[in-house]
């Protein structure tokens, strides 16, 4: 449940706590801890854990009889440990009580929103009626990205004694938290090195195998009474244990604050030393606690979204998880936007495409965390032009799955949990990635007017894509059209044809159509560069006359195949099977991983017009209506809104919605047609994860694309909100269920640009500023201008 700023569950309930792990986690963008009970390791119910962002670790398995290779996002220890019984005066002591416990009478969690304070209560009897209260506050600083504490209170009820508390360092960590990767090696830190310093500090330090990361933590814990500790160390972890009296009517309290430190750290140093003197400078619980809170003020004042109702309450959990995973310390440093957040070990932590539906919020919110974001490709961008002449290829070939190098980090081998069969993997064929990247690249200097980063490494990513796609694209002098063969589109479920001796497919009409787009685009950015900016790229890129001709060429007579009167997701896909889809639900009930479900039976989804995700509409979601008549008419098959919707009708039909991604692009696409299921759609995508519709993958990791995509839903898709450098254009479609709303953004060198639509109505501010007149397109091409320092009102 949830009301205003909390998210609450009321009881303990085993077979949903790695859920509420996940939605309870905690960040600051540098890394994350798992809303994990901190009386419990990692078993079957419980997984604690901590992700730094950026620490990845490589790894060798043999899986179905090969030696297969894995990046994964590392576990760290396991900071937050806290074991504790009663001892009472009278009798013998008690068993160590966990939420698993008999003794349980009632337990509750509580996310706040607005402080990023997450607080566990439970209270414990025995058959005597001898009752312990305990809760513990735990928080992950947003104010100083290297500190987190958890303060736990003890009160008895009919008893007085002491309580036994153990605060541990857990180094003996594996990554084991998705049940599918468990046939991989999962022992990513070695060299552990433990001990103890003055004040109640314990540390551990340790490395990853390869490459070899530092990681250090240093934790002091702190008693209330205060009492010493028996201190033991083990090869892989410490143990401070206290004897803490506790009475009726009076509070105990047991505090632990980290220190982690890396040697991703700049300026490099040693972890332990850095972590250690960390540690020294923190302040105690109190002034932490409000530092803490007062940067999650500044973030939310930047960040936030406000929408009445249920839907807003969900929106609000999605904007607080995005900005945990990516915060104004995420700018600092080198790295990506994790597909499942700093939340879990799904997806190993790796980097998507799924910054397509991450950026356009931090382009709105916090530019410098989406100029990051790019950088981070940017940085990477050797190891693409690298995979592409491996292909035998020119430019930037980016992978499907990027995580520390930028190589290709897909699986070769994945795990179907219906048959139980280890099966091949060739979903790095999507090199539509590369489009996204660059698309990605356009729209934030659009949004931001950042000409520096699209002149300089934007310019050398966008050129370097459509120089991918101009060599890729094969020319067919029956069509007298170019082709583009061998892929796999979003969809992901067809990858290859029926029967067929080889992976991929042929003219996937989303990856052609977008990469089409990337080479107008890098036309038009060649135009525009300062003179001696383009005759540099052209002359490393080898962009001579006949080059650019190619380019022009290819973006306007790149092949969109037709079927029926609807744009086939692939070439031949309308002479595929029909599903009997209804044969399927009655049986199965949930479908939404039919690939699965065929291959089960020993059939395969190859077969059949059934995708898992949107394809071809994704073509809706990227682009405007304008947009994407430009875009065809340009390839020569214009796109009316007849066939157009037709398209949407179709695809509709044949969509088993396995990734938390199809509901979102099918609400934006509906709605911007004003369809009737379109909050159908967008429900779905609200409650994707908070509703765990997937079944147990939350647990796992939260989308994050899917949260993002949401959020972005509101502030761009119903709005018809564009920030470019003639102002904000808007565009509303009116979707009931969310009528009126309020955000602020960034834009025309404006902080704090707030905008509130109600129906019929839109009312934009512009505080104070140096800054000139902001511009604002309203429907219809109507031009007005807001000074800065007012508010103005407008009929739409």
């Amino acid at each position: 449940m949830s009301s205003g700023w909390t998210w609450t569950y009321d009881h303990y309930a085993p077979e949903r706590e790695r859920l509420v792990e996940a939605l309870c986690t905690l960040g600051n963008g540098r890394f994350a801890t798992r809303g994990s009970a901190p009386e419990c390791t990692a078993d079957t119910t419980h997984y604690p854990g901590t992700y730094l962002a950026g620490c990845y670790d490589r790894r060798t398995s043999v899986v179905a009889g090969e030696r297969v290779e894995n990046e994964d996002l590392v576990n760290l220890p396991d900071w937050t440990l806290l074991r504790y019984r009663c001892l009472p005066d009278e009798g013998p002591p008690g068993r160590w009580l966990t939420p698993d416990s008999d003794e349980l009478r009632h337990c509750d969690v509580r996310l706040d929103l607005r402080t990023g304070v997450l607080t566990r209560r439970l209270f414990f009897e025995d058959s005597q009626g001898r009752g312990l209260r305990v809760s513990h506050l735990r928080v992950v600083h947003m104010g100083d990205a290297g500190l987190a504490a958890q303060r736990t209170l003890f009160r008895a009820y009919g008893w007085s004694g002491a309580v036994e508390v153990r605060s541990l360092l857990d180094g003996g960590i594996t990554n084991s938290g998705v049940e599918r990767y468990r046939h991989l090696d999962g022992r990513h830190l070695v060299e552990h090195r433990t001990g103890f310093a003055p004040g109640g500090v314990a540390w551990i330090s340790c490395r990853t195998t390869d490459p070899g990361i530092g990681i250090a933590m240093a934790v002091r814990t702190v008693t209330r009474p205060a009492r010493p500790a028996r201190e033991a160390a083990t090869e892989t972890g410490t143990a401070q244990t206290y004897r803490v009296p506790v009475v009726p009517r009076r509070s105990a309290m047991v505090v632990k604050i980290l220190a982690l430190c890396s040697s991703l750290d700049r300026p490099v140093g040693d972890p332990l030393s850095a972590a250690v003197d960390m540690l020294a400078r923190a302040p105690a619980l109190p002034p932490l606690l409000a530092a803490h809170e007062a940067a999650w003020q500044r973030v939310w004042e930047q960040g936030e979204l406000h929408v009445p109702g249920e839907a807003g309450r969900v929106l609000r959990l999605h904007v607080f998880h995005l900005l945990q995973t990516l915060s104004p310390h995420t700018a600092r440093l080198d790295v990506g936007a994790p597909a499942r957040g700093l939340h879990g070990e799904a997806y190993r932590g790796h980097v998507f495409w799924d910054e397509l539906f991450v950026l356009p919020y931090l382009d709105l919110h916090f530019p410098e965390v989406a100029r990051a974001l790019l950088m981070y490709r940017h940085r990477r961008l050797p190891a693409a032009l690298a995979a592409a002449r491996l292909a035998g290829r020119q430019g930037a070939m980016y992978p499907w799955q990027s995580a520390s190098s930028g190589r290709e980090e897909t699986q070769a081998l994945h795990l179907n949990p219906r048959s139980g069969r280890w099966l091949p993997d060739h979903s790095h064929l999507q090199r539509h990635v590369g489009s996204a990247v660059a698309y990605n690249v356009w729209r934030y200097a659009q949004a931001t007017g950042d000409l520096g980063f699209l002149h300089s490494a934007g310019a050398e990513i966008l050129l370097e894509v459509a120089r991918n796609w101009a060599g890729t694209a094969v020319f067919d002098t029956a069509l007298e059209r170019y082709r583009i063969r061998g892929v796999v589109g979003p969809d992901e479920y067809h990858d290859a044809y029926p029967d067929a001796a080889t992976p991929g497919i042929d003219d996937n009409a989303y990856t052609n159509a977008t990469a089409a787009w990337v080479l107008a685009r890098g036309l038009d950015l060649l135009g525009e560069l300062p003179e001696a900016r383009r005759a540099e790229l052209c002359e490393r890129l080898s962009l001579d006359a006949a080059a650019r001709a190619r380019w022009e060429d290819v973006s306007r007579r790149m092949y969109v195949p037709f079927h029926r009167g609807v744009v086939s997701q692939f070439e031949g896909y309308g002479d595929l099977a029909e599903l009997d889809w209804e044969a399927y639900r009655q049986r199965y009930g949930d479908i939404r991983r039919l690939d699965r479900i065929l291959e089960a039976e020993g059939d395969t989804v190859n077969r059949y017009q059934a995708s898992k995700q949107a394809d071809t509409l994704m073509l809706g979601y990227l682009f405007r209506t304008r947009e994407l008549h430009d875009l065809f008419t340009r390839l020569g098959c214009p796109l009316d809104d007849e066939v157009w919707r037709a398209t949407v009708t179709y695809y509709l039909r044949r969509t088993s919605h396995g990734s938390t991604l199809s509901s979102l692009v099918h609400g934006w696409v509906l709605a911007r047609q004003r369809g009737a299921d379109a909050w159908r759609y967008c429900e779905e995508a609200l409650l994707a994860d908070v509703a765990d519709v997937q079944g147990g993958t939350t647990g796992e990791g939260i989308h994050l694309g899917a949260m993002a995509g949401t959020v972005d839903l509101v502030e761009r898709g119903i709005t018809g909100l564009e920030a470019g450098p003639d102002g904000l254009r808007v565009a509303p479609v009116v979707l009931a269920q969310i009528p009126r709303f309020t955000f602020t953004l960034c834009c025309g060198g404006h902080r704090g640009v707030r905008l509130r639509m109600m129906p019929g109505r839109l009312a934009v501010r512009v505080p104070p500023s140096p800054e000139g007149p902001l511009a604002v397109v309203l429907p219809g091409g109507r031009r007005v201008t807001v000074p800065p320092g007012q508010e103005r009102w407008f009929r739409l």
